[in-house]
């Protein structure tokens, strides 16, 4: 059966050709802007809420109120098998027993690739930057606890798959060159590697297209955001911009 246009350019994960295609890779990573951009509109209708990622705050749980729904969360959707695909990296420890079949996928990168998973950093950044950055209000609003944890949890899942997926990026651009990547692989060039995976006019375009949608997609002149007393019902561009870059 002969593809369509639409079928050629996605990724499919029983094509391995497909998810290291460039251009198939670069139009994920629109799609993801979007997704990012509206988990971020949606977490800046709450404030801060401080005491979602304290520890010790609620008496029934070990950990945070953000730990506890994030894990549950994901030991949910390993059943479904979401961390069976490459693309997605869970925050904490999964289950191993599933709900569905396994998948029979071909491995696109390195069979070390789960180990590369850099979402403790991604955690601790967002609690300390991101949500300040998007909601002026630093209390608790204890009617919205559950509220604003699932949109904490939609964020940092699409941050996260966003963040890594780098590695196709870099696998990608390794396969095209693979002599040149070879050799600083073994020299051990961090910074010959950085240069040549990194196009900094390109990262520019990106960031000039995210403030451009986050100028459009976080304004709405019929509403004023409820919690983060902002004042003029909308998100600061140059904030999402600052934590896309």
């Amino acid at each position: 059966m002969k593809m369509t246009h639409s079928q050629a350019d996605r990724l499919d994960f029983k094509r391995p050709e497909s998810v290291l295609d460039l251009v198939n890779i670069r139009s994920a990573l629109v799609r993801m802007e979007d997704t990012i951009l509206y988990d971020l509109i949606e977490r800046a209708q709450f404030t801060q809420m401080p005491s979602a990622y304290k520890a010790g705050v609620f008496p029934n749980l070990e950990g945070t109120f953000l730990d506890w729904i994030l894990k549950e969360t994901e030991s949910t959707h390993a059943k479904l098998r979401r961390y069976d695909a490459a693309d997605e990296n869970a925050f904490f420890p999964v289950p191993k027993d599933r709900i569905l079949p396994a998948l029979k996928l071909q491995d696109v990168l390195a069979p070390y690739q789960k180990e590369v998973n850099v979402n403790d950093r991604i955690k601790q950044y967002y609690i300390e930057h991101i949500v300040p950055a998007l909601s002026a209000n630093p209390c608790d609003e204890e009617q919205n606890f559950g509220s604003c944890a699932l949109s904490d949890v939609w964020a940092l899942q699409a941050i996260s798959r966003r963040i890594h997926f780098g590695k196709f990026v870099a696998e990608s651009k390794f396969q095209s060159e693979r002599e040149l990547f070879t050799k600083l692989i073994n020299e051990k060039d961090i910074k010959g590697i950085e240069v040549a995976i990194t196009k900094p006019e390109v990262e520019q375009r990106i960031l000039e297209r995210i403030r451009h949608k986050a100028d459009s997609y976080g304004a709405d002149p019929q509403t004023i955001l409820r919690w983060s007393e902002k004042g003029d019902g909308k998100v600061d561009p140059e904030v999402i911009v600052s934590i896309y870059r």
